[in-house]
């Protein structure tokens, strides 16, 4: 069998026969009171948004997300972003691909590479409540933390995204802690290591991730400082003692602000650069994704984690 193009190949107009990984799938009515589908798709290349009208009560049936799907689809533009006109949509047959994981980005890196960079990170973090948090955790979510995105969509909603997301947070800490050497590099690197860990509760994984029950009525803020509370509680430590409560401090403050979901802002100068740090990563990752989908001397479409902006692809980068 020919090797399947990409999606991010196909032109607009162009019929797209192919499998793909129907990562939503979400039965509607139209104005009119017809059944119709609004589905998610994707391949390694890209995720694109469709519409099967006139849908069938076997089509509503069969189809769920996590599945891998034939689809014969239009590739077509709506508000300025790409969409598919759903001619036909089915789930394979025996004998057709049905591993979801071929469908899917992952990291850069591979686990086996990220873990043992994020233990060589460890040895950096030189205070005992710290590191033992730190540990503890890394080691009861260990396959999740190495699996999991870092979001459902937008920056690092890939395969391992959230463990590369930490860790490129690390390095940077490390970097910004050789600058400023009033920094508390120890308190810095745990909490690089365990901002964004309470994903693994808030999100349900890397195949048609959606948010959890938890995760949408706490967040993954509350949820990852949670369980700070009950590991140290576990190993006996003193929640009050200063060490504990920075530590919950910088990582409760990485979103800055009250209104981004942070119950408190920024006190202290770790978790004032942690905040940073995390914002520059995130937006680093949104714009190469804008721009790997940019023809160089184009504009991208709007990006909804830039701030609905467009944003210019160069035609040289030297």
């Amino acid at each position: 069998m020919a090797e399947q193009r990409l999606l991010k190949e196909y032109k607009v107009d162009e019929r797209i026969d192919a499998f793909l990984l129907l990562k939503d799938v979400d039965a509607r009515v139209t104005n009119q009171g017809k059944p119709y589908l609004s589905i998610t798709v994707a391949d390694r290349s890209m995720e694109i948004k469709g519409n099967k009208w006139d849908a069938t009560d076997e089509e509503i049936k069969q189809l769920k997300a996590g599945m891998v799907v034939a689809i014969t689809a239009v590739r077509q533009v709506y508000q300025d972003k790409p969409q598919l006109k759903v001619l036909s949509i089915r789930p394979t047959q025996l004998g057709e691909p049905n591993d979801p994981t071929d469908y899917m980005v992952a990291a850069p890196m591979r686990a086996k590479d990220m873990e043992e960079e994020v233990n060589a990170l460890l040895f950096q973090i030189i205070n005992p409540t710290w590191v033992r948090i730190v540990r503890a955790l890394l080691q009861k979510y260990h396959e999740e933390f190495y699996r999991f995105p870092a979001a459902k969509s937008n920056h690092h909603a890939f395969t391992g995204g959230l463990a590369y997301h930490s860790l490129s947070i690390a390095r940077l800490a490390n970097s910004v802690a050789n600058q400023y050497p009033d920094l508390n590099r120890s308190l810095l690197l745990a909490s690089a290591l365990l901002h964004d860990l309470g994903k693994v509760l808030e999100l349900t994984g890397p195949i048609a991730t959606k948010y959890t029950t938890a995760g949408n009525l706490l967040g993954h803020i509350v949820l990852i400082d949670e369980q700070i509370v009950l590991m140290a509680q576990e190993l006996k430590m003193d929640l009050f003692s200063e060490d504990m409560v920075v530590l919950r401090h910088v990582v409760l403050a990485h979103h800055g602000l009250l209104e981004y979901g942070s119950p408190v802002r920024p006190a202290i100068l770790e978790a004032n650069i942690l905040h940073q740090l995390d914002e520059l990563d995130a937006s680093m990752q949104s714009f190469s994704n804008a721009l790997a989908d940019t023809e160089p001397g184009t504009f991208s479409n709007r990006q909804f984690a830039l701030d609905n902006r467009s944003v210019y692809h160069p035609k040289s980068q030297e």
